[in-house]
């Protein structure tokens, strides 16, 4: 198990654990939650030794092997299958000791090295691996690219593939579902039930947390407080505690009114001076008891919009896709995505758009946002319509050396020369309130958004996004660096918004929230989906067995091989096609084959088997006389003991060597 006690840790002059103590039993699935800041990353770093506590004692098992993703952004040529079966690091030992063996030529270091080799899950390692490649959104023409061909966000999940690769007792996942969409996030929870180890993740999903962890451990003012049970469970405790502690530390106030107003009324008069003084001991003694105080609420709303046309938008025949690269050669046609949508898109409708990865999600709301252009048919806007755009890339396309004031500003000067301000606050003044709101205040309207986290970049978007005040909300993953607090306010937002919704998101609990009716993008086209998310979670799992049915068909030998082989062997006619009619007599001239191949091969299996009983035999011998000479023993008994394990290795060493010869022997029947 892993204990804390009265564990500090710092990091620079700020206390992140202050005497926090706490227990994690084996197989325990952890959720670890706390506001930004509170030292979640801090305490991984802690469990995986890149930082050490500052007082107090820490204890993790030395045995357990650890797993957990690694940060940084792979750089190699090497297949995403090899990079990821790389991840497996009981087998690259047991690869490495097995070459290392080798060079000796000692041959029982050889023997179990293979021993290990085998135990470590050589044999099936690509397909272990390839399964985890799957399973994470890779299609299966993928399987072999190399990982510098990835873009950063698929990249990152083959280093989750990789570290789930790891055999471990302990698995650190730190926000594994950021770079995930909705099919692989329902694919990694079911994987992440059946682990066996301990697992401690940090995450900002709400359904995530509540279907993969029993524990939730909360980082709070300094302190660890352990709660048994999953997110929702904890939330429901930690209200009730909040009740009683502040229900306590109102009956203290009220007693301490009570013994400090008979203090101040009697502490002059000499008749009840001694009562008056025993009181302030009472006082003094008393251990006080903090007020519950939350952390602070986020919330911010969409503004009315100044107009509501309907239809939204219409798509008539419309196919989406991308056009040809610029360095293309003349008539290359372009790249057709998502194609025959005919479909409306109506004021007030909150649509929910589903989907498996490469389906065409984002390219269907790229296209809406106008940042792609139809391929065919036709796109027809209602007049007055504003669309707020939240796209995956927004945070990439954020000024790093801007402040948020000076993206405010650009964003007034833009919206301005086309014409859609709507009566917002242009000045100065204006803006910094504007951004108040979105807990940009003080300095940090004027700190470079470069240096921001994620989740503060993610906010600066959304502002922009309300100040423009659309009438239609085009939201492409948008809480992907949002901490819970952001993710409910926007949540909230979004109920209140009198506007059309369009979102694509893994957040379940949002997609619940927020949509009414969605959209499925599959098979190159767009059609309702009649059902709730856990009507599309099951639709999810039964296409990923059904894929890996169709994988697996698609690595049995068809019939059309069989024949083809067939073909090839048999007597061609005149015009060198197979002739069904010699079939059976092809059938018995191979079996005539086989028999011959089998009748050869029968004394060499023979003398193979004597020679295994043998091997097995002196093996043990050999163990055996090892043994004895680990014991004391007369001078005499030990030469006559070491001359017997001299002989018995040489005879070894001979049968190994013919060993070998008739394994050959046997191969080389077998493929004659």
């Amino acid at each position: 198990m892993i204990t804390l006690k009265n564990v500090t840790l710092r990091r620079s002059a700020k206390v992140l654990l202050d005497s926090a103590s706490v227990t994690l039993n084996p197989g325990e699935k952890v959720g670890l939650v706390g506001r930004n800041g509170a030292g979640k990353s801090s305490l991984f770093a802690l469990l995986n030794g890149t930082l050490h506590e500052d007082g107090g004692d820490y204890y993790i098992p030395a045995q357990w092997r650890m797993g957990q993703v690694a940060q940084e952004m792979p750089e190699t040529d090497q297949s995403a299958t090899d990079f990821v079966v790389e991840g497996d690091t009981a087998l690259l030992a047991a690869q490495t000791e097995v070459i290392a063996a080798e060079a000796t030529e000692d041959y029982d270091r050889m023997a179990h090295a293979y021993m290990e080799l085998h135990d470590a899950g050589a044999h099936d390692a690509p397909a272990r691996a390839q399964a985890l490649i799957l399973g994470l959104g890779f299609k299966t023409t993928e399987l072999s690219n190399p990982v510098n061909s990835f873009s950063g966000g698929w990249r990152m999940r083959l280093q989750l593939a990789r570290a789930l690769m790891c055999p471990s007792d302990l698995l650190l996942l730190d926000e594994p579902t950021n770079h995930l969409d909705l099919d692989a996030l329902v694919w990694l929870e079911a994987w992440l039930k059946r682990y066996e180890g301990t697992l401690v993740v940090i995450s900002h999903d709400r359904e995530f947390l509540d279907a993969v962890t029993n524990v939730t451990l909360h980082i709070d003012a300094g302190k660890l407080v352990r709660y048994g049970g999953n997110y929702s469970k904890f939330e429901d405790m930690r209200a009730e505690q909040m009740e009683l502690q502040q229900a306590a530390f109102g009956k203290q106030q009220d007693k301490i009114a009570h013994l400090q107003k008979f203090i101040d009324r009697f502490k002059a008069k000499a008749s009840k001076a001694r009562q008056a003084q025993s009181r302030v001991k009472a006082l003094e003694r008393m251990e006080k008891i903090a007020p519950m105080l939350a952390d602070a609420d986020f919330s911010f709303e969409f503004k009315e919009p100044a107009n509501l046309p309907n239809p939204m938008l219409s798509m008539s025949g419309a196919s989406f896709g991308y056009p040809p690269p610029e360095d293309a050669p003349a008539g290359t046609p372009p790249t057709v995505i998502v194609q025959h949508v005919n479909r409306s898109v109506l004021a007030g409708q909150r649509i929910g758009i589903l989907g498996a990865n490469g389906q065409g999600k984002s390219t269907l709301v790229k296209t809406v946002a106008r940042a792609l252009a139809p391929i065919q048919g036709e796109l027809t806007e209602g007049k007055g319509l504003n669309i707020g755009y939240f796209a995956q890339q927004e945070l990439d396309v954020l000024r790093p050396l801007d402040t948020p004031l000076e993206h405010m500003i650009r964003l007034v000067k833009e919206t301005a020369a086309r014409g859609q301000n709507h009566g917002q606050g242009t000045r100065e003044q204006d803006l910094r309130s504007f951004l108040g709101m979105f807990n940009f205040g003080g300095d940090m309207v004027k700190q470079a958004v470069g240096s921001m986290s994620g989740g503060e970049k993610a906010r600066l978007v959304l502002c922009m996004i309300v100040w423009q005040r659309p009438n239609l909300l085009l939201l492409d993953e948008p809480t992907n660096h949002l901490d819970l607090a952001t993710r409910e306010a926007l949540s909230m937002a979004l109920n209140e918004f009198e506007g059309t919704v369009m979102l694509v998101s893994h957040d379940r609990a949002l997609l619940r929230a927020v949509c009414d009716e969605f959209w499925l993008v599959t098979r190159g086209g767009v059609e309702p989906f009649d059902g709730d998310l856990d009507d599309y979670q099951r639709y999810l799992l039964d296409e990923a067995k059904r894929q890996r049915e169709s994988l697996k068909e698609s690595l049995k030998e068809p019939v059309v091989a069989t024949i083809k082989i067939a073909e090839s062997e048999a007597p061609t006619g005149a015009t060198g096609t197979f002739n069904s009619k010699n079939a059976p007599a092809q059938r018995k001239l191979d079996a005539q084959r086989r028999q011959q191949q089998a009748d050869k091969a029968r004394p060499i299996k023979r003398e193979l088997d004597g020679c295994e009983r043998r091997m097995a035999e002196l093996t043990q011998e050999k163990a055996r006389i090892e043994a004895q000479l680990a014991t004391p023993l007369a001078p005499a008994a030990i030469a006559e003991t070491g001359k017997r394990l001299k002989a018995v290795g040489d005879e070894l060493h001979a049968l190994e060597e013919r060993w070998l010869e008739l394994t050959e022997e046997i191969e080389h029947t077998a493929g004659a």
